[in-house]
């Protein structure tokens, strides 16, 4: 009995759904399905549940969005074999900054997918943009970009050893802007100190 007070705990204090989530996503992307380039867009399915939903329980929350990003970068990372290529450089990936623009809502018990693309990059961090598409009209519903920033390592040298990212592309205009704007708030925190 008292193994199952302390599952039970563990359940309430941690997230195990997450974590279960994430080792789903990455084995079977790794099991069944085949290695991707890196400059390839990678996808995941999935469906709004009730556990997706937001007080009004007809559409996803804004949370969840976030957190199924998360699962599609894990599984961009798998796929293409950058993390392990992070981690033979003894780096890591963490998330600089996110942005996301919701278009229209994803309604309860509706499937879609995430699509991931690596739009650019420079020495510091990867770009990414996510789209959440819904499989029943192929509308993007939302779209994400993310900055992962990589740690204790150069990121020109790491995507050098994939010959499809010898040529670096031209940085999108979106992208530009919005880097643009997280270095105004930096410089405006900066002088609030």
């Amino acid at each position: 009995m008292s193994w199952l007070v302390l599952l039970l705990i563990l359940y309430v204090i941690w997230d195990v759904n997450y974590f279960i989530r994430c080792v789903f996503t990455v084995f079977a992307g790794k099991l069944f399905q085949r290695k991707r380039k890196v400059t390839d867009t990678t996808t995941i399915y999935g469906l709004c549940t009730s556990q997706d939903v937001d007080i009004f329980i007809r559409h996803m929350n804004n949370a969840r969005y976030l957190r199924e990003l998360d699962f599609a970068r894990f599984h961009f990372y798998a796929l293409t074999g950058l993390y392990e290529r992070i981690r033979e450089q003894r780096g890591g990936a963490v998330q600089g900054a996110s942005s996301v623009r919701y278009r229209r809502t994803i309604p309860i018990f509706h499937p879609y997918k995430i699509q991931t693309k690596l739009i650019w990059w420079d020495e510091k961090a990867i770009y990414l943009e996510q789209q959440f598409v819904t499989l029943s009209d192929g509308f993007v519903r939302a779209i994400a970009m993310s900055k992962q920033s990589i740690t204790n390592c150069n990121v020109l040298d790491i995507l050098n050893k994939y010959p499809e990212a010898k040529q670096m592309p031209e940085m999108p205009t979106e992208l530009k802007l919005w880097l643009d704007a997280i270095e105004l708030s930096s410089q405006k925190l900066r002088k609030e100190k």
